[in-house]
């Protein structure tokens, strides 16, 4: 496993890190052995960076992620959660904003808890775009206030951001004092974003973590998933895509994870699983370098839909 510098975090992380959404039964129903084989092989494997967060099926994501690290010691991994963004109790899918400081504090000492730890790496503060961006203003202000007075007392280590729109990544860069940026969607074979971000976080030593190098599975090569917006013109030129890798004996989904993973000021690419063989499968993947003659031809391929923004 390559590992690198998290900018000027000091935290040294895995090329491949993993997400534990899918632990927490977010894609489909995962038992709690399942969940913890998974979370082992990573850590067998090299991966030494976890990223996590509350709303991941309604913190069951945090809990078994701290039961599988129970007794690894501390400083064999890093961990991130997040702040903000909270499933309701009372309506599974209908997401509570709160980046109040009150709540802020609440939220990350209940995350210590599940998670089994007296300090998280990093926090990001989560998906502040949702609900038309009603709570953008509270989380650039105190939630992010408060995360910086954390970061001070010792709590956390590093604050972050975590979101979707590039407008807004283009103002919090502009605006917040940001340890590391998590951007998802934004640097694969379809989208190539990222790369706008990367000379001001280059230049203020900003560390970089990639999400989502399948584009939310529209390059996974199987179905797209009906909650996807993406249209049904959109779905055929993947399919396309798709059907033109394997034809050449390259898997998408292989290509694509390839593709998130070279750039090396790309500093961590996360993706997530609840199966223990796609951990070993992703990591021989990126262990080879991928053809730039086939993406060349799948993002020409891809061009319709490059770069293009899909209301998530």
């Amino acid at each position: 496993m390559e590992y690198r510098e998290l900018g000027k975090t000091g935290l040294k992380v895995s090329r491949l890190g993993f997400g534990a959404s899918a632990i927490g039964s977010v894609f489909r129903d995962v038992t709690e052995a399942d969940a913890f084989d998974t979370v082992r092989a990573a850590l067998d494997a090299g991966i030494n960076y976890f990223d996590v967060a509350p709303a991941y099926g309604g913190c069951l994501s945090e809990s078994r992620l701290g039961l599988a690290l129970k007794g690894v010691p501390r400083d064999e991994f890093f961990i991130s959660t997040k702040i903000g963004k909270y499933t309701n109790p009372e309506c599974y899918g209908d997401d509570v904003l709160d980046y109040t400081p009150e709540r802020t504090r609440r939220s990350v000492r209940e995350s210590m808890q599940r998670l089994g730890v007296e300090h998280i790496d990093i926090i990001h503060i989560h998906d502040v775009e949702y609900q038309g961006r009603v709570k953008l203003e509270e989380a650039f202000t105190v939630g992010y206030q408060t995360l910086r007075e954390m970061k001070q007392e010792g709590v956390i280590g590093n604050v972050s951001l975590g979101t979707y729109p590039i407008d807004i990544w283009h103002r919090a860069l502009g605006e917040l004092e940001l340890d590391t940026i998590m951007t998802h969607n934004h640097y694969c074979l379809n989208d190539n974003r990222l790369l706008e971000l990367l000379p001001t976080c280059k230049r203020r030593g900003t560390g970089i973590i990639n999400a989502a190098p399948l584009s939310s599975g529209l390059l996974s090569g199987g179905k797209i998933a009906g909650w996807h917006p993406a249209t049904p013109a959109d779905r055929a030129v993947f399919q396309q895509a798709a059907e033109f890798c394997e034809q050449r004996n390259v898997p998408i989904s292989k290509l694509a994870l390839q593709y998130a993973t070279a750039n090396p000021d790309v500093h961590t690419t996360v993706f997530s699983t609840a199966n223990p063989r796609h951990v070993d499968r992703n990591i021989e993947w990126v262990e080879d370098r991928c053809s730039e003659e086939l993406v060349a031809d799948v993002q020409s391929i891809l061009e319709p839909v490059m770069n293009k923004t899909w209301e998530y």
